[in-house]
């Protein structure tokens, strides 16, 4: 007895089925008019190659795909569209790109407004650890030349295990047995960074062989890819002015007027003179930066398919990179003179006030500090799967073991350069600095001048300069951070699929999969101070090296500090709170049952196709970390800060029902819907068991302290898609959706009551007065599950090629969308670390929402030639950034529109056929990294990258 799927099937014409019933007629046709002998016919075959087979792969996987889901396909193999998985996939709908502050390469991924946290990444269908704190996997780690394809869910369904709130990115490998036939591909690329950015050049090479092969009567198929790449980048010139920091500045009248502070409650006496306040900038940071980097690369894919019921597939990814920074410099501050031993109070003379700003003058004691930094990495990512299927009778089994693990060891190491400690004692040695040009937001280009030259080794001599670390008791002249990660996921699947009848449902998978996941977080820290015993000690700075501090032009001694441990500098082990709080460990248990069911059948008089599922996700959770008695922390040694190791977890269940409803309204027109309930896990630096205290004598005594949470709940959110999309053959399609996200929970930083009695002992000071005295009760800052809000967006997207409108358009094609997303989230700034918190508003936007966001790219492909021209754009928005002591923190960002042009030809015959050269330049406009705090006119960072151009060569067999 036929099921109703087979009764269905008897009527419904695949592609291949009508194109062949098309032939039989048309056969039959001819036959009753044609010569009894007809000639022989010959049928031509057309070969899609190069942007167009990118194009249409993506437009077919995208059209084939039961759920709503963006796509990108390489134009061959080994050739993504971009250098890198982050520029290809940010120029797809309702998905835009941050760039790295330190390379300006595009690397974090928002889909629809939402930070790159709530991305589930997953290689060929797995989950993927990650290097960071965080769960967000760095793209940087798996090069473009190595993948075959990305597909980005927006919709799950009941199968897709490792989701994500926002999206589920899948970086796929090539399947060698989907290839007709060998091919292989061997890539060479030279490149030229920074150029026109106003500083040195850098320079870079990319080398790729990619070999994909079938053997034994294509029952064994290889994949192979290698990638290697070195650069040394450019010359970055930075300018940091605090975030926009401004201070009160009273001038009394006289010729020597001193720094006042008239904030107070009890103002200085000039501050009464009758000119009024006005304010003065608070310091600046100015660097020029240069960075190298090296990654290699390795994907191997080992398929065996012997015959029709039985597959078995071995999936290799291999992923090695360092990376080093090279940070040269002056800061100082100007306001802000804190009048201490090592920089005593200066005056500000030859000022002139206009718009309440002191727009001119020289700051006298002026102590610059000359910043050599070195910061470096190294990773190691290996990641495997072994798949196997088999065929029994009506199922279809299905057993998957796969691992991934990533290891990160990174290095800071400071050094401090300027005039020895006690500026009281040797004031009249100190110089001045002098600016012009200041109207109170123009921070980034102001004019500066110093009375030394800090490129002078007389001058700016190795030595604790300002007393940062305590002063005499505990010198500083350096710094050293060896952050060290290790994330490691265990995966095992198991699933059997089988025909249904179950009404609308035609088939059913049902599976189970679960995952282990540990992530450690460990550092050394320790401050550098010049050997001897004089905490005042200084020495000459090596070499005779100088450099320019970033955009002031002013000139600085430079040198390299790696391999001074031990000659110049001795180490002093650093432990306190905010140490011992970044040494934790995080593990996770996860199991996932689940069912998805495919559906078949006609509502309202239309046929749809789909699918149902249903997820039941149980998690056990646990951390370690350190507690710590700050009380009882009265130094910055392991014996003065002394720490006991904490564990805290927790378990909870979750239930995902997925739905995903394709009607086809005839004419190659498909509207979409979809609901899901979905969830993202919370960081794992949030979830660290790490936790610190002391009694706070401000006001009412009480203990506080702020730590981690090992007992979060993940961000909970409901999904509803709708999508309408008309295709023209896998040619082209245009597209226009909606969606709306509502947030049930999101996790913010904050003060809840808290007993810290499991956390105390005998010797733990405790309130003395007041309604806690001798109470254990007090208030911890940390994450917790807080309430969400909602979130939506429409996107509108068109992919064609421009001879539909016309034959003389014949080569050319557009693809453009743009998304607009919008939010009623607000967030209280308290709830989250940002890197100018105390200058930002009360209430902060979502992280990573940019409202408007737009991509166009604009080709021409014929006869070998092939020429493209594209263009992101993405609005304000708040991102993320690292600070210096390698903390994740947020920032405002401001609006940016990067430019790409790509040429190339192909030869088509002769002895040169299969040789491609190419030339691409990206960042064609320089557009800058730019960051503000409140006011987005008022620039408080920027950063000029420089446009990059490559010249290449492609050889494919």
């Amino acid at each position: 007895m036929k099921t109703s799927r087979q009764k269905r099937e008897q009527f419904r014409l695949s592609p291949v089925v009508a194109g062949c019933a098309v032939l039989m007629v048309a056969s039959g046709v001819y036959a009753q008019t044609a010569p009894a002998t007809p000639a022989p016919q010959t049928l031509e075959t057309v070969t899609v190659t190069g942007i167009r087979k990118g194009i249409e792969d993506a437009i077919s996987a995208k059209k084939g795909s039961d759920s709503i889901i963006e796509a990108i396909s390489a134009e061959d193999i080994g050739k993504l569209p971009d250098a890198s998985v982050a520029e290809s996939v940010s120029r797809l709908p309702g998905v835009a790109s941050q760039r790295n502050r330190s390379t300006g390469k595009a690397s974090n991924v928002s889909v629809r407004g939402m930070s790159p946290d709530f991305n589930g990444a997953l290689l060929n269908g797995r989950e993927q650890a990650s290097s960071g704190d965080s769960r967000g996997v760095e793209f940087d780690l798996y090069p473009s030349e190595l993948l075959a394809s990305v597909l980005i869910y927006k919709s799950p369904d009941g199968s897709l295990v490792g989701q994500g709130l926002a999206s589920t990115i899948d970086l796929q490998t090539a399947r060698p047995l989907n290839f007709s036939g060998r091919q292989a591909a061997v890539n060479y690329r030279k490149q030229r960074t920074g150029v026109a950015s106003g500083a040195g050049e850098g320079t870079g090479t990319r080398k790729s062989v990619s070999y994909i092969d079938q053997f034994a009567d294509r029952t064994i198929g290889v994949a192979v890819g290698l990638v290697k790449f070195d650069e040394k980048g450019a010359d970055q010139q930075k300018f940091n002015s605090w975030g926009g920091w401004t201070l009160p500045f009273a001038p009394s009248g006289g010729a020597n007027s001193p720094l006042l502070a008239c904030d107070g409650p009890t103002p200085p006496a000039g501050c009464a003179s009758g000119v009024g306040k006005v304010n003065v900038m608070g310091g600046f940071t100015a660097d020029t930066e240069s960075s190298t980097a090296t990654r290699e690369g390795r994907m191997a894919t080992l398929q065996w398919k012997p015959n029709k019921d039985f597959e078995s597939t071995f999936d290799y990814f291999y992923s090695k990179g360092q990376f080093g920074l090279k940070k040269t410099g002056l800061e100082g501050a100007i306001g802000d003179d804190d009048n201490s031993n090592y920089d005593p109070r200066g005056q500000i003379t030859n000022y002139t006030i206009a718009n309440g700003v002191v727009a001119s003058g020289t700051l006298s004691n002026y102590k610059g500090v000359v910043r050599n930094h070195i910061e470096g990495g190294a990773d190691n990512m290996k990641s495997w799967g072994w798949n196997n299927k088999l065929k029994l009778q009506d199922w279809t089994l299905a057993a998957d073991l796969s691992q991934s693990r990533v290891v990160r060891d990174s290095s800071r190491y400071e050094t401090t350069a300027g005039q020895p400690g006690n500026g009281n004692k040797n004031a009249a040695g100190l110089g001045s600095i002098s600016w012009t040009g200041f109207n109170g937001s123009n921070f980034t280009d102001v004019k500066y001048s110093t009375s030394l030259s800090y490129a002078d080794r007389a001058v700016a001599k190795l030595t604790d300069v300002d007393g940062w670390s305590g002063g005499e008791t505990s010198p500083q002249a350096g710094y050293v951070a060896l952050p060290h990660v290790q994330d490691k996921i265990d995966a095992m699947r198991l699933s059997g699929k089988t025909e249904l009848n179950w009404g609308p449902i035609v088939s059913g998978e049902f599976g189970i999969n679960h995952t282990k996941r540990e992530k450690i977080r460990t550092t050394q820290e320790g401050r550098l101070f010049i050997k001897g015993t004089d905490p005042y000690g200084a020495v000459a700075v090596p070499g005779s090296d100088v450099a320019i501090a970033g955009t002031t032009g002013l000139q600085v001694a430079s040198w390299d500090p790696r391999g001074s441990l031990g000659t110049i500098y001795d180490l002093a082990k650093k432990v306190d709170t905010d140490i011992l709080n970044k040494d934790w460990s995080v593990n996770e248990k996860v199991t996932t049952a689940y069912f998805k069911g495919d559906l078949d059948s006609q509502l309202f008089g239309l046929n749809y196709r789909g699918n149902v599922g249903l997820q039941m996700v149980k998690t056990n959770q646990e951390s370690t970390g350190f507690n710590v008695d700050r009380a009882n922390c009265t130094g910055n040694t392991v014996a003065t800060c002394p720490g006991a190791t904490v564990a805290q977890g927790k378990s909870y269940t979750d239930f995902l029902p997925s739905l995903n409803m394709n009607f086809d309204l005839g004419g190659d027109q498909v509207m979409r819907f979809a609901a899901a309930k979905v969830l993202s896990r919370a960081n794992m630096g949030d979830m660290r068991a790490s936790l610190g205290y002391s009694v706070n004598n401000s006001g009412v005594q009480i203990l506080t302290g702020d730590g981690g949470n090992p007992q979060l709940n993940p961000f909970r959110a409901k999904a509803v898609d709708l999508s309408y999309e008309k295709y023209f053959g896998s040619k082209g399609y245009f597209s226009a959706a909606g969606f709306y996200k509502k947030l049930d929970s999101y996790i913010l930083r904050f003060p809840t009551a808290f007993d810290f009695k499991p956390y105390t002992s005998s010797k733990t000071p405790l309130p003395t007065t007041g309604p806690y005295a001798g109470s254990t009760q007090g208030l911890l800052t940390r994450p917790i599950n807080g309430s969400g809000g909602n979130i939506n967006g429409v996107e509108l997207a068109v992919n064609v090629p421009l001879n539909f409108v016309s034959s003389w358009l014949d080569g050319f094609g557009v693809m453009l969308n743009h998304s607009h997303t919008s939010s009623s989230i607000a967030l209280p700034k308290s709830g989250f670390s940002l890197e100018d918190g105390d200058r930002v508003p009360d209430s902060i936007p979502l992280p990573g929402l940019s409202k408007n966001v737009t991509n166009l790219r604009f080709y021409y492909e014929k006869a070998g030639f092939q020429i493209a021209v594209a263009q992101r754009h993405r609005s304000d928005f708040l991102g993320e950034v690292s600070n210096f002591q390698d903390d994740r923190q947020l920032a405002f960002i401001k609006a940016e529109s990067i430019v790409d042009l790509q040429l190339s030809y192909e030869f088509q015959s002769g002895w040169l056929k299969g040789l491609s050269i190419m030339a691409q330049g990206n960042n064609m406009t320089n557009s800058e990294f730019q960051r503000y705090t409140t006011d987005r006119n008022a620039v408080t960072e920027k950063i000029k990258y420089g446009k990059t151009y490559l010249f290449g060569i492609n050889y494919k067999l």
